[in-house]
């Protein structure tokens, strides 16, 4: 790993944003994004990023257990009854509440904003294809 490459896996821990670590790692604004995603897929950079996430989890003590136990205790908190100026029982904070849900269903996988793309098609099937839909059914084009 060259010096540049381990600056960027240092910038990396900082916010986790591959474009931004390669820019502050020095290298160029035009072609960070794909410097950045090229370095998180290069087994020797992946393993140091990975090293230094655990080791940062181990001196600070966070872990997905304690971030997910902290997480339920916000929700709860936000979903206990109070009552308002008016004497109408409410949910505390439906928005706290809200959140923490959507955060806990994302750790589950439950909110995919990304889209799966399985197959090939080439592109002599894909011209077939195009031609097979401009030409109708029984005639000639």
């Amino acid at each position: 790993m060259n010096l540049k490459q381990s600056r960027f896996c240092k910038e990396y821990l900082v916010d986790l944003n591959a474009t931004q670590a390669a820019i502050r790692a020095g290298y160029s604004a035009k072609t960070a994004r794909q410097i950045g995603d090229e370095n998180l897929s290069k087994p020797d950079i992946a393993a140091a990023v990975a090293a230094g996430m655990a080791a940062r989890s181990q001196r600070t003590t966070i872990t997905q257990d304690k971030v997910l136990a902290d997480l339920e205790a916000v929700k709860q908190n936000a979903m206990s009854k109070t009552t308002d100026k008016d004497g109408n029982v409410r949910m505390t904070s439906y928005t706290a509440a809200l959140k923490a849900c959507e955060l806990q269903g994302r750790h589950l996988g439950m909110w995919n904003d990304r889209i799966a793309v399985t197959g090939q098609v080439t592109i002599a099937v894909a011209i077939r294809q195009r031609i097979a839909n401009r030409i109708a059914p029984g005639g000639t084009g």
